[in-house]
């Protein structure tokens, strides 16, 4: 899959998404300090899913109306790095391509998900 990791998102995180086989743009790597919109307008632009941790991409989808191909929202523990990693890897296994035209949060024991906007 293609990805695109906020800022937030931690770098161990990414490179387990890399491990993974998973294509994995990060935004520190690659346009330090930018802001959540040009974030949000380089995930439409390379058709990536856009990991964050940060609730204000919300604001931004569904509020502002600015496309995505696919939001996922980690909503654990900072502390639980583990955990985070370990949640992903079941949404992902569950969900697969499903994540796009999605948002989708990702908490320590469920996952919600709602179709984004057209």
């Amino acid at each position: 899959m293609r990805w695109l990791a906020d800022e937030c998102v931690d770098a161990a995180l990414v490179d387990q998404l890399r491990t993974g086989g998973h294509d994995v743009d990060y935004m520190i790597e690659i346009a330090a300090g930018a802001s959540d919109l040009e974030a949000i307008e380089r995930a439409q632009r390379e058709g990536r899913l856009l990991l964050t941790e940060d609730k204000d991409f919300g604001e931004l989808v569904f509020r502002r109306m600015r496309p995505v191909p696919g939001l996922v929202l980690l909503r654990i523990d900072p502390e639980r790095r583990n955990l985070k990693w370990l949640r992903l890897e079941a949404a992902i296994s569950k969900l697969g391509e499903s994540l796009f035209g999605r948002y989708t949060v990702i908490e320590q024991s469920r996952f919600r998900s709602r179709r984004l906007t057209p």
